[in-house]
C-alpha cells in the first residue's frame, strides 16, 4: 500500500526544483537573447543617428561659414580689414561662452546618471 501512494504522489521535491532551475535558466536565456537582438537594433540607429548628426554638422558648419563670408563681403566697404577683427571677436565669444557653459553643465553632475549610479551603489551594498 506504501509503494502505490508513492506512485501516485508525482516527482520528488528535487525533480521539481531541477524543472524549476530548467525553466528559470530558459527564461533567462530567452530574454539575454531578446536583449542581445534589441541592442544589436539600437546599434545600428545609434550609427545612423551619429552619421545623420555629423552630416547637419558639417552643413551648419558650412552655413556659418558661407554667412560669415556674406557678412564680411558686405561690410568690407564700410569697415575694411576691421570687419574680420569683429567677426573673429565674435565668434571667440561664442566659442568662450560655451565652453563655461560646458564647464557649468559638469560642474553640476548633469552627466553623471545619479539615480543609475545610487541604484547600483544599493545593489553592490545588499550583496556585499
Amino acid at each position: 500500500m506504501d509503494k502505490s501512494a508513492s506512485s501516485h504522489q508525482g516527482p520528488g521535491l528535487i525533480a521539481s526544483i531541477a524543472g524549476l532551475a530548467r525553466n528559470a535558466v530558459g527564461l533567462l536565456l530567452s530574454r539575454l537573447e531578446l536583449a542581445s537582438i534589441e541592442l544589436s537594433e539600437v546599434r545600428t540607429h545609434l550609427l545612423q543617428l551619429v552619421v545623420i548628426f555629423a552630416l547637419a554638422m558639417v552643413a551648419g558648419l558650412f552655413a556659418i561659414a558661407y554667412g560669415s563670408v556674406l557678412v564680411v563681403f558686405l561690410a568690407w566697404d564700410s569697415l575694411g580689414w576691421k570687419i574680420l577683427l569683429i567677426m573673429t571677436a565674435v565668434f571667440a565669444l561664442l566659442a568662450v561662452g560655451l565652453v563655461l557653459y560646458a564647464r557649468s553643465m559638469l560642474r553640476q553632475g548633469k552627466l553623471s546618471l545619479p539615480a543609475t549610479m545610487a541604484e547600483l551603489k544599493a545593489d553592490r551594498d545588499m550583496l556585499i
